[in-house]
C-alpha cells in the first residue's frame, strides 16, 4: 500500500469566525490557532500549509482570570536606547484589542516560513461587524454576526 501525502494544491481553505466576547484568553487563543495550522483535519501534516482563515470578532470582550488584568505585562520595543515601554493587559486592552489576541496566537503558531504564513490569515476585530471587500470595485460589505448563514463563512460556538 502507498502512504498518501496531502498535498498544498488539492487544499481548499475554510472561513471561521470566531466570536470572543466573555471567552478566556489562552483557551480562544488555541483554538485559533489550531484552526489556523489545519489541525481539525484527519490528514493534517505538520510540514504542509492545510491552513485555513480565522475572523475573530468582538477582541475587546476577552477576559482574563484572576489578577492577570493588572499583572501580565505587555512589552515593546523600537531598538532605540531607552523606548522600552510597558503596559498592562488592561491598559493594551483599552488602546489596542487586538494586539492581545494577536501576541497569544503568534506564540502559538511555528516559528518559520509556515508559521508566518498561518498568522497572514488571522483577521481580528474590536466589535461585531466584518468590514468585507468582495468585488475588485472596492465595495465593501459589512457583515455582522447575523449574516454569516448567507455567507459560506462557518461560525465556531468555543
Amino acid at each position: 500500500m502507498k502512504t498518501l501525502f496531502p498535498k498544498k494544491e488539492c487544499h481548499v481553505p475554510k472561513w471561521f469566525v470566531i466570536d470572543a466576547e466573555g471567552k478566556t484568553l489562552g483557551r480562544i487563543a488555541t483554538e485559533i490557532s489550531k484552526l489556523l495550522r489545519g489541525k481539525e483535519n484527519t490528514y493534517f501534516t505538520p510540514g504542509v500549509d492545510q491552513g485555513n482563515y480565522v475572523v475573530v470578532l468582538n477582541a475587546n470582550k476577552v477576559v482574563v482570570s484572576g489578577q492577570k488584568s493588572e499583572q501580565k505585562l505587555y512589552y515593546r520595543n523600537s531598538q532605540r536606547p531607552g523606548s522600552l515601554k510597558i503596559e498592562n493587559f488592561k491598559q493594551l486592552q483599552e488602546r489596542i484589542p487586538a494586539r492581545i489576541i494577536e501576541q497569544a496566537v503568534w506564540g502559538m503558531l511555528p516559528k518559520g516560513v509556515l508559521g508566518r504564513e498561518y498568522y497572514r490569515r488571522l483577521f481580528i476585530y474590536s466589535d461585531n461587524k466584518i468590514n468585507y471587500i468582495k468585488d475588485k470595485n472596492k465595495n465593501s460589505t459589512i457583515i455582522t454576526l447575523d449574516k454569516l448563514e448567507s455567507t459560506n463563512w462557518i461560525k465556531v460556538d468555543l
